[in-house]
């Protein structure tokens, strides 16, 4: 029975080790891939090594007593006893103490230089959290998007991170207490039902919490174009485990074209399309409640003001939605419209009963949204 349990621990212990091992894993803190990311790297590793050397040196002598003076059979001895010993008791203190100041002061420079705004070129860019999934918006460029963040390459990216509940209006009116409200100067709405976050993306930056009420700021930047994945590292509720997002550096012309067609209204469909059908839907259904769609009105001749959900100008440009735990295409989309609290627990978007008509005609117009 011992053997068999032994084989048993000593399998589950093989098979945690293997998967610590994927070969392609998307979010490693190991792989820096800006200059952000690369400070807290070269921190993590003197740190690493003196930690493993402490841990190596402390159990090799652990391990060393227990077997040299472990019980034997006509050994009654006791080893000589090292109480009261002024010159290592004053050893072991002093130390550990050297250690712990030669890893504070490096840990705390990095702290400070990571929190210090740049001087030069830098881009704000302000980060939204909610139950679940992040919102970004770019107050230079007067662009409001979700679950995908796009930044220019070797450009430091300076991200003000705000908490916000279920019932906001689009942007933030004051990022330095990340009061949400509108961009027209009205009172700002309540910060709600918001909730503690915490702002991931390991290759470009470290981690950084999302507090409501709170303006936390954070610092990246990317050497190269490429996808990085991001998510919430803090539990936040039922579908925490599904509040992703991705970041997409592009070269500085790139990101340009991107900031251009970010700006420009929403293109209308052609008539008598299912496409039209479906913003017709859009329009005098209950969509209107909490999403914005840049250059479309309401039956009343208004601007759609963005309250709670996300703003759907170029929705199909996004590679995923619903907190990034689904690609952007028609199967999702439909799947997401037919029952939203199905597919992501907890979900803010309630299921309206959409029919089958009502939903292909939606899904349509939304895909439209380039």
């Amino acid at each position: 029975m011992r053997k068999k349990t032994r084989l048993l621990l000593g399998a589950g212990a093989l098979l945690l080790v293997a998967a610590a091992c994927a070969p392609n894993a998307t979010q490693s803190s190991l792989d820096p891939q800006g200059p952000y990311a690369r400070k807290s790297y070269d921190l993590f590793i003197p740190v690493f090594w003196v930690a493993v050397t402490i841990f190596v040196l402390v159990e090799g002598a652990l391990l060393l007593i227990a077997i040299k003076y472990r019980h034997r059979k006509g050994r009654d001895k006791i080893p000589p006893q090292i109480h009261g010993n002024t010159r290592l008791e004053i050893a072991w203190t002093i130390l550990p103490a050297l250690i712990l100041a030669g890893v504070a002061v490096p840990t705390v420079t990095t702290i400070f230089d990571l929190a210090r705004k740049p001087a030069g070129e830098v881009m704000n860019v302000h980060v939204l959290g909610h139950q679940w999934w992040w919102e970004f918006d770019y107050p230079g460029q007067q662009i409001i998007t979700a679950n995908e963040m796009h930044i220019p390459t070797g450009i430091p990216i300076y991200v003000t991170l705000c908490s916000v509940g279920s019932g906001y209006q689009q942007g933030i009116g004051a990022p330095s207490d990340c009061q949400p409200g509108p961009p027209d100067g009205q009172p700002p709405a309540a910060v709600g039902n918001a909730v503690i976050h915490s702002f991931w993306v390991p290759e470009l930056a470290g981690t950084q919490d999302v507090v409501p009420g709170r303006a936390n700021t954070l610092l990246l930047q990317a050497d190269h174009p490429g996808t990085y994945t991001g998510q919430c590292k803090e539990f936040c509720g039922l579908s925490h485990a599904y509040m992703k997002f991705t970041v997409v550096s592009q070269t500085p012309d790139d990101f340009a074209a991107w900031v251009r067609g970010q700006q420009a209204d929403a293109a209308a469909p052609t008539t008598g399309s299912l496409a039209a059908t479906g913003m017709n839907e859009f329009v005098n259904g209950a969509c209107i409640a909490c999403h914005a769609i840049q250059g479309v009105e309401d039956p009343n001749g208004n601007a759609l003001v963005q309250d709670g959900g996300p703003n759907l100008t170029h929705f199909a440009s996004r590679s995923c939605f619903a907190g990034c735990m689904m690609p952007t295409n028609e199967e999702n989309l439909k799947k997401w419209l037919e029952d939203p609290p199905a597919v992501k627990a907890g979900s803010w978007m309630p299921d309206y009963g959409l029919t089958p008509q009502q939903i292909d005609a939606l899904a349509a117009y939304l895909l439209t949204l380039t």
